[in-house]
């Protein structure tokens, strides 16, 4: 089995391994910057779990920031019928482009 860590970062959860690109929410950091992550939950060497109380002590996961950008354009709608009400709400969310460089 493979190492892997589970990294608690923007209010979710994620299961990582090394070399996985995945899209965050926004991290500081310009492009091709390393940013290590602190918060991890659990975290495997392959064989044997070490689960956190709720973080692993001394772990961490480095990541390098591949770009910034935009999430897809989400669209909150309400009605009430027969009364002429209408209201329309756009939100885009700013998100990080990561690659995991490191476990440990």
């Amino acid at each position: 089995m493979e190492p892997y860590a589970v990294i608690q970062t923007g209010g979710k959860q994620y299961r990582v391994i090394k070399g996985d690109v995945l899209d965050i929410e926004k991290l500081d950091g310009e492009s091709g910057d390393t940013v290590e992550i602190t918060r991890v939950l659990a975290i495997s060497d392959g064989s044997a779990l070490k689960t956190g109380t709720p973080e692993v002590d001394g772990a961490s996961v480095k990541v390098e920031v591949v770009e910034h950008l935009r999430g897809p354009k989400l669209v909150a709608f309400k009605k009430k019928r027969r009364k002429g009400y209408t209201r329309r709400v756009g939100h885009r969310q700013s998100l990080t482009k990561i690659k995991v460089v490191d476990l440990g």
